[in-house]
């Protein structure tokens, strides 16, 4: 086994079995040392420092929007562990199918800070990722990335690879039909995708409990006849190793796997929502203390890995980073309605053509 030759996952944590799977408390302490996976001290440490980086960067951007320098922008503290966690586990040549949430899955896969930013400020260039870096563009519309995902798991069957597609969704976007038709889809043709569901609690305002009936989001994985998890998705052990597993279990021809990462949204929804009209401060202090940094720092510091000091300066160091590179993005200007056309299609329809050179002539004083 994967994560140890007593612990089969699948059978031991399932989505019928009503546990959710844990190496990692809230203190930061690892209760049974022989399911951490098998990375070195300083593996774990790069890891945590991914997170910190995560941290600072969507508290920049969150500074930044607030200052009215950046557009509506989707926050990502307290989801850390259940993005980096994952994109860890994958291989180089693995896909990663993203809704809009996942940040800190963005940058460990290779996706340039400022590309992100980019985006966030309204630029069509921030849907430009670099080449050879298998991660799909950010999807905003809720649940269809869900199908991308299926077709180039399949995709990837077919033509004999051994890549493995990792999507992503919010908990609201189980709600929506495409989350089944993937899912079903998937079963059906045992798709080499590991679905991972951030369950944040929260759909906007709408809280989980108001979503669905089901006692977990993973037991929506037994309908569709595939394995599903719960995961704590504050535990960063625990989500590489669940994400490893399911990964080369689809791998090697087992199928697709759901994954619930149960987590909690400390932030707002975007910048565009106020949470506090719709859930308690008791209970956003109350996740704090689950907070995936803080149990994660616990666990280096108690291993002599870490200090506080080291850990002050580092998130002072990328957030000067952060703020450097977002200081690259206003220097390129404010974005052109132009690029609204070019960055859509490999090659522009006649249509979408004849709109361009109607916007052209109307920059040139030719049409009113």
């Amino acid at each position: 086994m994967l994560i140890h030759e007593r612990v089969d996952l699948i059978r031991d944590y399932g989505a019928l079995s009503g546990r959710m799977f844990q190496i990692m408390d809230e203190e930061g302490a690892v209760h049974q040392p022989e399911l951490v996976p098998a990375l070195t001290d300083e593996q774990w440490l790069e890891l945590y420092k991914a997170m910190v980086f995560t941290r600072a960067a969507d508290d920049k951007a969150l500074q930044l929007q607030r200052q009215g320098r950046m557009l509506t922008y989707a926050p990502n503290t307290g989801q850390e562990a259940a993005q980096v966690g994952p994109a860890a586990a994958m291989e180089s040549n693995d896909w990663l199918v993203p809704a809009f949430r996942e940040l800190g899955a963005w940058l460990y896969r290779g996706i340039p800070l400022k590309t992100i930013y980019l985006y966030w400020y309204g630029n069509e260039y921030g849907s430009h990722f670099p080449e050879g870096v298998r991660v799909l563009p950010i999807s905003v519309p809720i649940g269809t990335q869900m199908h991308h995902a299926v077709g180039v798991a399949l995709a990837s069957k077919i033509k004999g690879e051994q890549d493995v597609t990792v999507a992503y969704i919010g908990d609201g976007g189980t709600s929506t039909g495409d989350f089944s038709e993937a899912l079903n889809f998937a079963g059906v043709f045992s798709a080499p995708v590991v679905f991972i569901v951030q369950n944040n609690q929260y759909a906007i305002s709408v809280p989980r409990r108001k979503q669905t009936r089901a006692e977990t989001l993973a037991q929506k994985a037994v309908a569709a006849g595939i394995p599903g998890l719960v995961v704590d998705g504050n535990d960063l052990f625990a989500m590489y190793a669940a994400t490893k597993e399911a990964i080369e279990r689809a791998r090697k021809g087992a199928g697709p796997t759901l994954i619930e990462a149960y987590t909690y949204r400390l932030g707002a929804h975007t910048t565009s929502d106020d949470p506090t009209k719709y859930r308690e401060d008791s209970e956003v202090e109350q996740w704090k203390s689950k907070d995936p940094l803080r149990r994660m720092k616990a666990y280096l510091l108690k291993r002599g890995l870490w200090s506080e000091e080291r850990d002050a300066a580092l998130y002072e160091e990328y957030g000067t980073q952060a703020l450097e590179v977002f200081r690259e993005v206003e220097a390129e200007g404010e974005p052109k309605v132009e690029d609204l056309f070019k960055y859509t299609y490999k090659e522009m329809p006649a249509q979408l053509r004849e709109q361009y050179e109607q916007y052209v002539q109307y920059l040139e004083g030719k049409v009113d």
